[in-house]
Order: structure tokens, then C-alpha cells, then sequence
């Protein structure tokens, strides 16, 4: 056996990988020290201790303070991860101890959580009525670092434009990339059974920010039919902000198929007889590839999977399942 093998079954310890996490948000020993509360010297002992077992240096020692070496961001990046799966591990049993029968955190893009996630949530309680679900809604560019780390057992939204195979990211797509434009009841336009694209640019638009999934392919789609992008807009991904803002304005907004087909269902949004073919990616599910999902995170991802094939056959001709 190595020095390295038995270093990490006899000596690393859960103080270890606290350490390791704090240099690496710190990069202080004195700032890490107050912390921990500890004192300057036990950490820079911890961090030799550390470095002797492992035979490498984890962190550069400079004026301004430490810096990771490649040792030590690969010692970072797992520390995250324990810590993230020990947390999880006692939120998990601290619920069957209060007897619930599991836990799971799940990420949730804004456009997933009108209908998608509500409705799948509603299925998991009906079969598993005391497993608790921590949802997270937000955007990709914070869903996804959270996923990396630990922190989410998986999230619902829309699927990366390159699943790159060595990414340690799997995924599964559910349904098509269909998105719809969406304006107020009796708005100008829901009486018209053909618009195009030039009256659209006329009005004004909540739109999806600049950098987010859905805005590039949208200005690709206003580009190929020769008209500029609306002057008069709002952008956001909030589907709250969206719903509000065009149910009080003559504006017209862009929602996934899902949700449009929800709100209009509901009375509260008319979907315009626009086709908008291949503008966004599939909707699905992300998760590490390798992780040990808990009885709770497959339980709940196959709510969403029985969810999604209920909202397709409620629609076969606008939500297409994926297979």
C-alpha cells in the first residue's frame, strides 16, 4: 500500500476538506484562522499534515497569501464535493429520523416552474407523500456550478447547446426545443390567423436577456425573415415578470411551449399561430454522470419523466415528447 492510500484511509479527516475549502475561498491563512476558529499556527500545522500525507503541495505560499497548485485544485474540487454529499447525507437523515422518507435538492429553470415542476411535484406527494424536495429556480450559469459541486441531485430545464462527452454531466431530454409567442387576451394580434414577422417588430417585446439560452437562436429567427430586433423591449427570464407584464400591455413575449400552453389553458395568455421550429434546445434533465442518486432524486425525476408524457398526450400536436 502507498503512502498516499494509506494517508486517505487512516488520516484525512472532514477538518481536512474544511481547510482545503476555505484556503481556496480565502487564500489567507489569517482570514481562514478566525474562520475556523483556530489559530494561524494549527492551520499552516493542518495544511503541512495535509501536504506530507499526500506528498505534494497543495498551495503556493506568497506575500499576499496562498495560492492552489494543480494538487490542490484537484483536492479542492473533491473536498467541495464530500462535503456537499456528507450534507447531503445528514439533511437525508435527519428527515427519516423526522419521518419523512427522503430528500433531494433539484434546480429548475424560471420556465419549468409554472407547470412542469408543479405538476410533478403534485404526482411525486400523491405516491410519496413525506419525501421533501428542496427546489432551486434560477438560470443555467448558477444551476449548473451547483450541480457540479454537490449541492443539486439534478436539475429540469433546458439541455446545453454541446454536451461535451468529458464534462461529468449527463443528461436526458423529455421534450422538443417548441417555444411560443404569447400576448395578453384581446390583444391586437390573437385575432389574426396569419402575422409576420415584420407586424411583430412593430410592437413592443419582453424579451430574454442578452447571453441566455433562448435570446441568440430569437435574434437568428428575426434576422433570416430580414427584420431588426424590437427597439421597445424588456428583458428578463422571470415568468412571473413575463406573465404580469403582458397581461397589463399591448407586448408580446416568448415562453417554452410548456408553459404558454399552461397559461392560455388558464385563460391568461393567447398563443399567436406563429411556428417557431428549432429555436431552443430540448427540455430534459442534467445530472453528474457516476453519482449515486437517492431513493428521493428518482423517485422525483420519474415524476417529472411521467409528467412530461402526461402534458404530451394533453397536447400530442404542441409538446412532443423526446424518446
Amino acid at each position: 500500500m502507498s503512502e498516499i492510500d494509506r494517508f486517505f484511509r487512516a488520516q484525512l479527516k472532514p477538518r481536512h476538506l474544511l481547510l482545503l475549502v476555505a484556503l481556496d475561498d480565502m487564500r489567507n491563512l489569517g482570514k481562514v484562522a478566525l474562520s475556523l476558529h483556530v489559530s494561524q499556527p494549527a492551520v499552516s500545522l493542518a495544511l503541512g499534515e495535509l501536504e506530507r500525507g499526500l506528498g505534494v503541495r497543495l498551495f503556493e505560499r506568497t506575500a499576499r497569501g496562498v495560492n492552489p497548485t494543480i494538487y490542490g485544485e484537484c483536492m479542492i474540487r473533491q473536498a467541495r464535493s464530500m462535503l456537499s454529499g456528507l450534507a447531503q447525507t445528514r439533511d437525508e437523515l435527519r428527515a427519516l429520523m423526522s419521518g419523512a422518507s427522503g430528500r433531494c435538492s433539484v434546480g429548475a429553470l424560471p420556465a419549468m416552474t409554472p407547470a412542469l415542476v408543479p405538476k410533478a411535484l403534485a404526482l411525486l406527494k400523491e405516491n410519496a407523500p413525506t419525501t421533501t424536495v428542496a427546489l432551486h429556480e434560477g438560470p443555467m450559469d448558477v444551476l449548473l456550478p451547483a450541480l457540479r459541486r454537490g449541492g443539486l441531485d439534478f436539475i429540469v430545464g433546458r439541455l446545453r447547446s454541446e454536451a461535451l462527452v468529458d464534462d461529468g454531466l449527463s443528461e436526458k431530454a423529455l421534450f422538443d426545443g417548441a417555444s411560443a409567442l404569447v400576448v395578453r387576451p384581446g390583444h391586437p394580434l390573437s385575432r389574426k390567423r396569419r402575422i409576420d414577422w415584420p407586424t411583430l417588430a412593430e410592437f413592443a417585446w419582453i424579451l430574454p436577456p442578452v447571453g441566455s439560452l433562448p435570446r441568440e437562436p430569437l435574434e437568428v429567427a428575426f434576422h433570416e425573415h430580414g427584420v431588426g430586433m424590437p427597439s421597445n423591449t424588456v428583458e428578463t427570464l422571470s415568468t412571473h415578470v413575463i406573465l404580469a407584464y403582458l397581461q397589463s400591455t399591448d407586448a408580446i413575449g416568448l415562453l417554452s411551449r410548456i408553459a404558454a400552453l399552461h397559461y392560455s389553458a388558464l385563460g391568461l395568455l393567447t398563443v399567436l399561430p406563429l411556428e417557431l421550429p428549432h429555436l431552443l434546445r430540448p427540455i430534459g434533465l442534467t445530472w453528474r454522470r457516476g453519482a449515486t442518486l437517492s431513493p428521493a432524486a428518482q423517485q422525483f425525476m420519474q415524476a417529472i419523466e411521467a409528467t412530461s408524457e402526461r402534458l404530451a398526450q394533453a397536447s400530442p400536436k404542441r409538446v412532443q415528447p423526446r424518446r
